[in-house]
């Protein structure tokens, strides 16, 4: 199968080719896309070296499947020019995600959806995905009437200029004499600010939680109020949680359905200061689950804190995924 990569010398780019390999994909010909100042550049997959080359190289192959996460814009240029050429696109920006003609999916959720039709597929953003793993289940069983949500992005999410920024500022860089990605420093400090604020006061990072909850569980009837923040954290995201349910649940009974959940880790015995931190989510795929407690202020309220790897199953992972739920329809060749 020839697969192309673009973005692939970006933080996740890096992470799809290294997901790629660990899964063992069936990759015949690899074929690495970037900016123009990377092409000649060689990048290891699988035992070989191979070079850099252009979108219009890329698209000249016509490859069978290209894995996006070059940002909004490049997506929206470049997705449909290699659909056309009979290709799988599967973008993990937020161009195609909230597109009512096009699949947004979480293949331990919504793998059904996709169909042979499909050229482009979204993958959802990486602090939609961690939240509604592990409330699938529970949607399904005790249906979901409101969320609220606070999030602890690492810096990660803001790609390897915000990395660089925190690094600056730990090595004892002084505010305005190194380039800064975040409009305030973000070691020893947090920021209530990710991507631009609308006119409702909310972000469109805390607004992609509402719209993209509602489109992958296919209910606008379920309440999101979401608050993201970024945190001086060099992997991981954090969430804390709030759950209001239709129906009545024990506390066993969540632990027993995220024991089953693919793709969830419980994480939950306070007496033995067990819970999920994302120092030690990195490198994993699961969205670790803890701090579980009933919400005293509310019927059938829960509290849970959740943590996962935001390169991984945030972004990398699961848009890999996707491509194996392609392959195994038999919508990619074998």
């Amino acid at each position: 199968m020839k697969t192309v990569v673009v973005g692939v010398t970006g933080l996740v780019g890096t992470r799809m080719v290294e997901v790629l390999e660990e899964r063992h994909f069936p990759v015949s010909e690899f074929i690495p896309v970037a900016s123009e100042r990377s092409i000649g550049k060689r990048i290891s997959f699988n035992g070989k070296e191979w070079p850099v080359v252009s979108a219009e190289e890329a698209i000249a192959r016509k490859p069978d499947l290209a894995i996006f996460s070059a940002g909004a814009g490049i997506s929206r240029e470049l997705a449909p020019r290699f659909s056309a050429v009979g290709c799988r696109v599967v973008d993990n920006s937020s161009c195609w995600r909230m597109d009512p003609t096009k699949k947004l999916v979480i293949p331990e959720i919504n793998a059904d959806v996709l169909t042979a039709d499909d050229y482009i597929i979204a993958n959802p953003n990486c602090s939609t995905i961690q939240m509604l793993l592990p409330l699938w289940p529970l949607h399904k069983k005790y249906t979901i009437k409101r969320v609220v949500v606070s999030t602890y992005q690492s810096v990660t999410g803001s790609g390897n200029p915000a990395v660089a920024q925190m690094k600056a500022e730990r090595a004892g860089g002084k505010w305005g004499e190194y380039p800064a990605f975040y409009h305030y420093p973000i070691d020893e400090n947090v920021i209530p600010h990710i991507d631009d604020f609308l006119d409702n006061g909310y972000t469109k990072e805390e607004m992609k939680m509402v719209n993209e909850t509602h489109k992958i569980f296919g209910d606008d009837s379920i309440g999101v109020s979401p608050t993201t923040a970024r945190v001086p954290v060099l992997g991981g995201h954090s969430e804390s949680i709030n759950v209001e349910l239709e129906q009545d649940f024990s506390l066993e009974d969540i632990r027993k359905i995220w024991s089953e959940t693919p793709g969830v880790t419980v994480q939950d015995d306070p007496s033995r200061n067990i819970y999920p931190m994302p120092l030690y989510s990195l490198g994993k795929d699961d969205v670790f689950v803890g701090r579980l407690r009933k919400d005293p202020s509310v019927p059938r309220g829960l509290n849970f804190w959740c943590v996962s790897d935001n390169i991984r199953k945030g972004a990398a992972t699961n848009t890999v995924q996707i491509a194996e739920v392609l392959l195994q329809k038999g919508f990619l060749p074998k």
